[in-house]
């Protein structure tokens, strides 16, 4: 029978739901599941230097990892975190609000959906931490230009750049540094985070059976006679499925090919020869339609996205002590319900932490408000964190990356956003209090002074350095 699965999408029983919503969302989001997939066939297998040793990078984690994952579709922060202290909520959310009794305590303004059981005992264990009113800079609800803007990290002028910070990360880390020299996987789709001129692995669960020897023996010795940069790649290849999937693939056989993925993930981060930064990429959370309040559409969503989060815990072993894994989406949803039991594309939403190294147990808010009058443009959460300050403050206290990099190479003109401090279990800075207190709007770089990176060139802090 004839795979119907949407490109780009997990496949699986237990993925069912998660497919139908990414075929369910607006065309733009079909369009986007498309063009990653064709994206994702060039990614292939590539080869990574090992240089293992750790240089002693000033982070508050010693040799951390990093899982950085893109929820695709914009995901409804208002459903995923209920903002119940706020009088409004009920009201502007009709038929799809979640009634406080039914959702996970948080504190006494917040209360997660009931669909993110583990992500619940996380947080009651200090090991997940909510950023609610968050989003990128960029703020004109294209699924397109807010997802480019996510993975580039450049300021919201400009929509589209053919670097990801991850990549420039990786970059402007000096030689022999042990992130760059383990560097980064992508687990399956190429993502626009990890492209760029630093290599990466690229790994995805398997479909069908691995090729068995004798078969496997010929190709090795093939390619090791006649194309020896091949034999190079086929040879990262099957070690990165080895780490991938443990000495006993068959206990993954029955799961989602996406908890295979945060299983997988976990497996390879945790290896000492391993990467130490991987990227995975959960679609389908454009809910325009019957998205549902405890059960439903999103429930569904949040469930599978639960259920891998407490799979990768486990799978890690002892390095999740030495973990963050990062949530995030392009955009949040409105604050109204539509006439379809849904919610349409908005601004505001969160972005979600959870690891043995997150200093959790808390949401952050500088909480805008939902009267009509706080509204942006009178439709959606109003944003107050811009979402490079929580990646900024990860990659300064957990993987020690210097603030000169931050602002000049991985988040270019960022200068002016800060760091978000304290987000690190082991950093000896503080959390901000920031709750109650809205920010001062985040300032972005004049057009003009931006206008390079249209052409695709910025400039390493270490040097004048053009991409």
């Amino acid at each position: 029978m004839e795979d119907q699965t949407p490109p780009g999408s997990v496949r699986g029983s237990a993925d069912e739901s998660v497919v139908r919503a990414a075929a369910g969302g607006c065309e733009e989001s079909r369009l986007l599941l498309s063009r990653r997939a064709v994206l994702g066939v060039s990614a292939g297998l590539f080869s990574w230097a090992y240089a293992p040793r750790w240089a002693g990078v000033e982070a508050a984690t010693g040799d951390p990892r990093l899982l950085v994952v893109v929820l695709r579709g914009g995901m409804d922060g208002l459903s995923t975190v209920v903002p119940h202290g706020d009088r409004h909520y009920t009201s502007l959310r009709g038929d799809i609000a979640i009634a406080r009794s039914k959702t996970l305590r948080l504190d006494g303004f917040f209360g997660l959906h009931p669909a993110m059981k583990q992500f619940g005992r996380l947080y009651r264990r200090g090991q997940a931490a909510v950023v609610h009113a968050a989003c990128v800079p960029l703020h004109n609800r294209s699924h397109f230009d807010a997802q480019d803007n996510l993975e580039n990290g450049l300021p919201g002028v400009v929509s589209s750049n053919s670097t990801g910070w991850l990549n420039r990360l990786l970059s402007a880390l000096p030689a022999g540094d042990p992130i760059r020299s383990h560097g980064a996987i992508q687990i399956g789709a190429a993502p626009l985070i990890l492209r760029g001129p630093a290599r990466v692995l690229g790994w995805s669960p398997a479909y069908y059976d691995h090729m068995e020897d004798p078969m496997l023996s010929m190709v090795r010795t093939l390619y090791e006679a006649k194309d020896p940069e091949m034999h190079a790649y086929l040879e990262a290849g099957l070690e990165a499925d080895r780490l991938a999937e443990g000495m006993n693939r068959k206990r993954d056989r029955n799961v989602s090919d996406l908890r295979k993925g945060f299983r997988g993930a976990a497996r390879l981060l945790k290896s000492p020869r391993g990467p130490r930064i991987a990227v995975l990429s959960v679609d389908g959370w454009d809910t325009h339609s019957d998205q549902g309040s405890t059960t439903g559409q999103l429930a569904n969503l949040l469930s599978e996205l639960d259920h891998a989060i407490d799979d990768f815990r486990r799978a890690s072993g002892g390095a999740w002590s030495r973990t963050v894994v990062v949530m995030a989406t392009e955009f949040g949803r409105t604050a109204r319900a539509n006439g379809d039991h849904g919610t349409d594309h908005g601004v505001g939403t969160v972005a979600l932490l959870a690891g043995g190294a997150v200093r959790g147990g808390r949401v952050l808010a500088d909480w805008p408000g939902l009267a009509p009058s706080r509204l942006f443009e009178g439709s959606d959460l109003r944003p107050t964190t811009d979402l490079r300050s929580v990646f900024k403050g990860i990659l300064s206290d957990h993987l020690g990356v210097p603030t000169s990099i931050l602002d000049t190479s991985v988040f270019p003109e960022s200068d002016r956003v800060s760091p978000m401090s304290g987000l690190i279990r082991a950093s000896s800075a503080d959390v901000a209090e920031i709750s109650g207190t809205p920010r001062a709007p985040v300032p972005v770089a004049s057009e003009s002074a931006i206008a390079r990176y249209r052409r695709g060139e910025t400039v390493s802090s270490a040097g004048a350095r053009t991409m």
